[in-house]
Order: structure tokens, then sequence, then C-alpha cells
């Protein structure tokens, strides 16, 4: 059987997901944490493997030890060799209760030990502290990866996920848009509004370019000064020149006034813009050489506009 359980109604909670070969200790379990968690259930370790890697891993995995097709140990290394679902926590839930087994599991990198038969409050309890520190992780974490001034992610986190979303699109076959965005003539703008009116400027461009990213997967970021990444995954050709100038247009008809600019009388951004399909032999690197490229391409043609890298021909308003 290859078969996944999921209880109904996560309504924002976190998630657990529990791995185990019986069925009975899999909907012992389910029962016990349901009324405070999300609780989604594997039987086999392949299955705990794809849901861990999938867009939506668990928050907390507890792991049986002894199944049959991959042994808890091994897929606690497989998880913890991965970037993308290393800072999982997991607690082996399990019947071995030698010291030489617990010391095992723990060197692997797993969090705690729970041996059978348990105790039904220590389990919830333990969950418990490890959810809540879990939670505390992921705060000082989001709020190391957000730009201070604002609010939008910053040059680290972008830096993250463009590599991970690169190797998601080589491996489903499926291309990658980025867009890089500069604002026009903006050391002029502080020079002549001065530096608080330049930070409310960069707080509003951004504001408007996380607006205009429509779905979850979507990563606006300040990528440094007045320069900004849009990240887009899965989006064609055609689709990131029509974000171009969505955005481009956006940010224009937010009419913050710039006299000091020789594109327009009001603030504009030039934007640079690239899908690639990702090959065996390139790097995502190549992906912020070409929206570069393309923003230089739509600087050098005058500014508030858009350009495609390998085309010469730019989108400009009226």
């Amino acid at each position: 059987m290859n078969e996944i359980n999921e209880t109904e109604g996560k309504e924002g909670r976190q998630t657990i997901l529990v791995v185990d070969d019986s069925p009975v200790n899999l909907q012992m379990l389910g029962k016990l944490l349901n009324d405070e968690w999300h609780v989604k259930v594997a039987n086999n370790g392949r299955t705990a493997l794809n849901i861990a890697s999938s867009d939506d891993p668990p928050d907390l995995i507890l792991l049986d030890v002894m199944m049959p097709d991959i042994d808890g140990y091994t897929i606690c290394r497989i998880l913890k060799a991965s970037p993308e679902t290393r800072d999982i926590p997991i607690i082996f839930v399990t019947a071995l209760n030698q010291a030489d087994d617990e010391a095992r599991g723990l060197a692997l990198g797993a969090i705690d030990y729970i041996v059978k038969p348990y105790n039904n409050a220590i389990v919830k309890a333990r969950v418990r502290n490890h959810l809540e520190l879990k939670l505390y992780r992921d705060l000082l974490k989001n709020t190391s990866l957000m730009d201070g001034l604002t609010g939008i992610a910053n040059r680290r986190r972008f830096d993250e996920t463009v590599q991970a979303e690169w190797k998601r699109a080589f491996r489903d076959g499926h291309p990658l848009a980025l867009l890089m965005v500069d604002i026009d003539f903006f050391k002029n703008f502080n020079d002549t509004y001065g530096h608080q009116a330049g930070d409310e400027c960069l707080r509003q461009v951004a504001l408007t370019l996380a607006q205009n990213l429509k779905r979850p997967g979507d990563l606006a970021a300040r990528y440094g000064g007045e320069e900004f990444a849009c990240l887009l995954p899965d989006v064609s050709v055609e689709g990131v020149k029509k974000i171009a100038q969505r955005v481009r247009m956006a940010v224009k008809s937010l009419r913050i006034p710039h006299e000091a600019s020789s594109a327009a009388t009001v603030v504009t951004v030039s934007v640079g813009a690239t899908s690639i399909m990702p090959g065996q032999d390139t790097g995502w690197e190549i992906l912020v050489e070409r929206a570069d490229q393309a923003l230089y391409e739509a600087k050098r043609q005058g500014r508030n506009r858009t350009a495609f890298f390998g085309e010469s021909n730019q989108h400009e308003s009226s």
C-alpha cells in the first residue's frame, strides 16, 4: 500500500507527519494529535519522503524506525542531507529501547526519541514543546530574511530562493522567470526630496511590486539599494513580458512626484526580464545575468521601460 490519509481542516494549524507501517499506530497517533494539530500520515518511507519534500512540508515528523521499505534511520539521514528538508524536526517513535538505538537516532539529527509503549500525555507534551521551538526558529529565520526598510524579502532570501527554485524548475521541466527592477534616477530623488522621502518611495515601490505578484510562489525582494528582483516560477517568455509591463505601469501609477528625473515627472522604474528553461549544464546565475543585461538595455534605451533579454524592442508607455 502507498496510501496517505489526511485529517480534514488544517485551519492554519501546524502540521505533523506521522510515519509508521502499522495502521493501528497511525490511527492512534492521528487521533491523539488531531485535536491540536493538522496531521498527515504515511505508511512507508517513500511516501514520507515525498510529503516532506513537497510544496507543503510538515512542521514536525514522528518517525518509526522499523519499516519494511526504508527504515527510519535511513529516512532521517536522507531528510537531514537535503537543504529543503533538513530543518524539519524529527522525533523517533519506536519499540527499540536500547541506549545505542537512541544515541544512533540523535546522532543522525533527530531531536527526540520516544519509546513504545508511550504515554499519551508525554507524547503530546514533547510534540507541543518541539513545535513551539520550531515556530520560534521560523520566526527568527523569517525576520533575518526580511528587508528592514521595505518589509519584503531581502537579498539573502532571494539568493536562497532562486537556488531552490532553479533546482525545482529543472526537476519539473518548467521555466523560471526573473525581473530586475531599478528606480529611475533615485539618487536625484534623494538629493531633491531628502532621504526620508527616499525611504518612503522605496517602501511604496516594494509594496507595489509585491501586490502585483499574484501567486503564492512568486517572490518580490529588495536586491540592493533602489534595485528589486521579482522571481516568477513557471512563467513563460510571453508571461514575463506582460508581468514586467504591469509592474512598470503600477509603479508609475503611484504618481510620486520626481522633478529631478529626465524619464518622467513622476517616479518610474526600468525593468529587465528573462525566462529560462533550466538545463543540466547551466546554473541559476545565468538567470540573474540575463535579467541584469536586459535591465541595462532598458536603462540604455532611456529608462521608464521594459526590456527582455535577447530582444532589441523595448516597451514604453506614454
